[in-house]
């Protein structure tokens, strides 16, 4: 608890950001130890010049246990890089949060999460796709994961509590600074309803306009795939569809309407080669998935030697990390990969992306 308090009010410093925290943990003991560290200490560590000289003068108007006296007033959980209870998807993005600020149900983000992004403007054939899709992605458990901004993130948290399902809303702001304010009744109602919220940025970060690219990284990397519903060309959902693409991620797109500017967005990405999405099924087969068919009969798929019968005991349709096949299926991780190499080939087997394997159909 101590070390989180600094976590904390370093995160509270903005020249702080996912690299430099990776310097500090790489440099210092802890966290405690870096707060109170010299300029020539964080020079020494790869921090530079410009950063330790912030932190050294910056730190003097922050007081650490006030600051968390401020996080358990508003009742705001917080999660550190370091946490076995990180998210392992988010873990494996390039330049992931070292903070993460919460409020709602943690366990929501252990669900098969997938992102659905568009337009703060959309038609009605938009809003009626966005809320078909997260609806019916809701009922297969699946956690949808958006930006709670206007129109569409905020019409698929919507639809996904109506299907009682979870939905986790990134935010571009601290999360005592909800915006739109007009979401502020949804926020609540996410929380409510076994959902989450979540920023990176502390308590009293403003919603300014260059936070909302950052955290698009956030949405696109505790997703397995990110959907976009109507975009225009130089839209913030082609910027999360973008990430996506950095990190291994499906990429959908819902075509669209030729004469229509949302359209370009989606329209461009299934030019770039996005999965084209008509129905939810394209994207439940795209990640193995059958309506109503949690797992599909492990006896159908037939194991040409004992490590591939480990295997096929381990995972199922829902993805699985290759860590986890590692240590459940009790194989060395050599062997592990070999074998999951042959069995992609095959056809056995399928990696969705992030190191995370399903049974083929």
């Amino acid at each position: 608890m101590i070390d989180q308090i600094y976590w904390n009010s370093l995160n509270c410093i903005p020249q702080i950001g996912p690299q430099t925290f990776k310097k500090l943990r790489e440099g210092f003991t802890n966290m405690a130890n870096a707060w109170n560290a010299s300029y020539q200490e964080f020079v020494a560590c790869g921090v530079s010049p410009n950063i330790a000289k912030a932190i050294v003068e910056r730190r003097n108007s922050i007081n650490p246990e006030k600051e968390w006296e401020k996080l358990e007033r508003l009742e705001v959980r917080m999660i550190t890089i370091v946490s076995d209870e990180y998210p392992r998807l988010l873990s494996e993005i390039s330049r992931p949060p070292a903070v993460l600020y919460w409020q709602g149900n943690w366990d929501a983000l252990s669900n098969l999460t997938i992102a659905i992004v568009g337009t703060r403007n959309p038609t009605s054939y938009g809003i009626q796709v966005a809320k078909d899709l997260a609806g019916e992605l809701a009922k297969e458990n699946i956690c949808i994961v958006s930006g709670m901004a206007l129109g569409i993130d905020g019409i698929v948290h919507k639809s996904a509590l109506e299907n009682k399902g979870k939905t986790a809303a990134v935010l571009g702001s601290g999360i005592d600074i909800l915006h739109p304010r007009t979401h502020e009744r949804l926020a609540k109602e996410i929380i409510e309803n076994g959902g989450i919220i979540l920023s990176e940025f502390p308590l009293g970060t403003a919603p300014l306009k260059y936070n909302f690219p950052i955290r698009n990284r956030i949405i696109s990397g505790l997703s397995t795939g990110c959907v976009v519903i109507e975009a225009g060309q130089k839209s913030g959902a082609l910027i999360t569809a973008r990430f996506a693409l950095e990190q291994n991620r499906e990429v959908f797109a819902v075509p669209g309407n030729i004469y229509q500017k949302n359209s370009l967005g989606p329209n461009n990405l299934i030019k770039m080669g996005a999965r084209v999405v008509t129905g939810v099924n394209d994207i439940l087969d795209t990640l193995n998935i059958s309506i109503k068919v949690t797992e599909k009969e492990k006896g159908t798929i037939e194991a040409d030697n004992p490590e591939e019968a480990k295997i096929i005991e381990v995972i199922s349709m829902e993805p699985t990390h290759i860590d986890e096949i590692v240590e459940n299926s009790g194989l060395p991780a050599t062997v592990t990969n070999a074998t999951l190499t042959m069995m992609e080939m095959k056809g056995k087997v399928r990696n969705i992306g992030g190191m995370n394997y399903v049974l083929s159909k």
